[in-house]
């Protein structure tokens, strides 16, 4: 398979480091030193729902070609106000496809969970033309009162329309469980036949044992596709990792004794955006001709469960 078409959609309500320093006990220099992070879009009139739709429309006009077109739609994403049906059902009947469609939940590396699956359909010759998108509020999921994560996440999506190709070189999924490390719990509807107490809890992380396994998971996971492809780090023309902090793309990069040109950021604008992360950035290098035909791209992304994730392609 290959990437024929991208597009991206943003809240309207940005959310600055010198506002959040008004709510929590933080500011814009701590964010930005530990962080990256600028400022952030947040959900405030609009639904997630309509930012998806507006992804989706916009990476088929990017791609050139009808949601009739499509054979099959995945869509990533952790939380939003449904439950059923799918958010990728909701997607289908707004942007006027007539294909099958399923929702996953792979955290941040949702993204990355969507190629692959779709690569296997592509491999079993069912599909031509496919759509993923990625489409998150992380800001309904955590505390505002509490400045260790409140300061991290953004919201928003993105989508890809892939087609027929060999642009895929080679792909990796990880999955190491670690329950309590990173998660959220939220309420059910009551039960008579429930005996265990109901649990309503914003989103918690321990941010060292993220930090950590996010590094030594990218480093793995690039290591590995470039082993199995017989690359060099030098070979790659842009590494795209997961906007979740500054640092840890810094030190993958130092590792790989690559150049900060070859590792794009727009975490700075827009938070860790959990699964939306990686198409976002893709869209928007592709909009400003930042993206080469042929060049090597390497995408990682890491997120809770513990997950991980890796992809090189040709562009």
């Amino acid at each position: 398979m290959k990437i024929i078409g991208t597009g991206c959609s943003h809240p309207q309500k940005i959310v600055t480091n010198q506002m959040l320093s008004q709510m929590v006990d933080t500011n814009d220099e701590w964010i930005v030193t530990r962080t990256g992070i600028k400022e952030r879009r947040v959900v405030s009139s609009e639904t997630l729902e309509d930012m998806a739709i507006d992804a989706a429309r916009k990476a088929l006009g990017n791609a050139g070609i009808s949601a009739k077109d499509l054979d099959f739609i995945i869509c990533s994403n952790v939380v939003n106000e449904y439950v059923t049906p799918a958010l990728s059902c909701i997607i289908q009947g707004a942007i006027g496809a007539t294909c099958p469609c399923v929702d996953l939940n792979g955290a941040c590396v949702g993204f990355l969970y969507g190629i692959d699956m779709a690569e296997a359909y592509y491999r079993s010759g069912r599909v031509k033309n496919v759509l993923v998108v990625s489409a998150e509020e992380p800001s309904r999921m955590l505390s505002w009162e509490d400045r260790t994560v409140c300061v991290l996440f953004g919201d928003g999506a993105g989508a890809a329309v892939l087609s027929e190709g060999d642009n895929i070189l080679a792909t990796r999924l990880t999955a190491s469980s670690s329950t309590f490390s990173l998660y959220q719990k939220h309420e059910l509807q009551p039960s008579p036949f429930n005996t265990k107490p109901n649990s309503n809890l914003p989103l918690v992380m321990c941010g060292q044992e993220v930090f950590k396994f996010a590094a030594n998971a990218s480093i793995s996971d690039v290591r590995y596709l470039l082993d199995k492809t017989g690359y060099q780090p030098d070979a790659v023309d842009k590494y795209l990792l997961h906007q979740a902090n500054v640092r840890i793309i810094e030190m993958v990069r130092e590792i790989l004794k690559q150049p900060k040109e070859k590792f794009p950021l727009n975490i700075q604008k827009y938070g860790n955006t959990s699964s939306a992360s990686l198409p976002i950035l893709l869209d928007e290098l592709n909009r400003e001709g930042r993206l080469k035909e042929g060049e090597l791209i390497v995408l990682s992304a890491f997120g809770a469960g513990f997950v991980s994730g890796s992809c090189i392609m040709r562009w």
